[in-house]
């Protein structure tokens, strides 16, 4: 009885496999190559929506709006630099934050916790990535930029601590760049933490054995076997920490103060191209003050794929160094 169930069965696969069906083929291509070409859809969409709003602005402004630094919607005279200044010093401060706490967390999850600990910390981790922008950013009003003005930004400003650094000179308000730059890290620690963690849990075991059969200890397999094997997906993790980073709005909005200036003081306040369009579109009055701002837009637009576009460029060099080091 079972040889012939098993009989039937595969000769059910047989002719079914017998007969490939073309159409099957091409349908599926097709409908993946559609669901592909949405996305490239979508992207080309936001950019021409974007660039109509602000073709009135382009016009009136030319180049002279990228690189002004006045910003005054009563005497109609704009210029973004203040806020692309904000939106990368914030940026970048906030990978200086949380790369190596991000980095330095997923290698303990991966190579060192213990198994009782690993899970707890993992829940922990994706809990805070599930936490909204605007919780965080009341946090950080309330507990985070009182603390920083009371401890750090004292120690900072004190003469015989770094206080003679231009960093860190001028008055001191709570609200500032270095609060926006530690909200973004706090919330762009979970994605880099998680996806870190991805990386380093593919890299093969035969890499560890190797190096501990060479006499390593566990800093220098995690050191030679592990983190240079994985570089490259890191890196990739860092930049969608840096996309995550570049268009962050409510927390940054709540916490860096709002003034558009550029000052080399990170206790300073700034702004940045997302927290502009975020207070000021509702109050744009104007044609002029709504063409600004879809130009703001354009502008932030661009600078996420710039920037993207550079780190894509760096780690196709690094990917390409790596194997030319690797064929020696």
């Amino acid at each position: 009885m079972e040889e012939a169930l098993v009989a039937g069965t595969s000769k059910r696969v047989a002719d079914y496999m017998a007969k490939p069906s073309k159409f099957a083929d091409k349908a599926f291509e097709w409908v993946t190559f559609v669901m592909a070409m949405t996305v490239v859809v979508l992207i080309i969409l936001v950019g021409w929506q974007l660039s109509s709003g602000a073709s009135g602005s382009v016009r009136k402004f030319g180049f002279g709006f990228l690189t002004s630094t006045e910003w005054d919607p009563v005497n109609e005279q704009y210029g973004a630099l203040p806020f692309i200044f904000g939106t990368l010093v914030s940026s970048f401060l906030a990978l200086f934050i949380a790369v190596p706490l991000s980095i330095a967390t997923a290698i303990y999850l991966t190579e060192l916790a213990p198994g009782w600990i690993r899970q707890p910390i993992i829940s922990l981790v994706e809990m805070l990535a599930a936490i909204p922008s605007v919780i965080l950013g009341l946090w950080g009003i309330f507990v985070m930029v009182p603390w920083l003005l009371k401890y750090p930004f004292a120690w900072l400003k004190n003469p015989h601590h770094l206080g003679w650094c231009p960093l860190f000179r001028g008055p001191t308000y709570g609200v500032s760049m270095f609060a926006g730059g530690a909200i973004i890290a706090v919330m762009i620690l979970p994605i880099i933490t998680s996806v870190s963690r991805e990386i380093l849990i593919s890299v093969p075991n035969l890499q560890r054995e190797a190096a501990y059969a060479l006499g390593a200890t566990r800093w220098e397999v995690t050191r030679i076997a592990v983190l240079s094997y994985a570089r490259r997906g890191l890196f990739g993790a860092v930049i969608l920490g840096l996309g995550r980073a570049l268009g962050e709005t409510m927390a940054v909005t709540m916490v860096i103060g709002n003034r558009p200036v550029i000052s080399a003081s990170l206790l300073s306040p700034g702004y940045t191209l997302a927290s502009v369009i975020a207070n000021e579109f509702a109050e744009a009055t104007t044609d002029t003050y709504l063409q600004a701002l879809f130009e703001i837009g354009l502008v932030l637009f661009a600078v996420t794929i710039v920037v993207n576009l550079i780190a894509r460029l760096l780690l196709m060099r690094f990917s390409g160094e790596s194997l030319g080091r690797s064929v020696q």
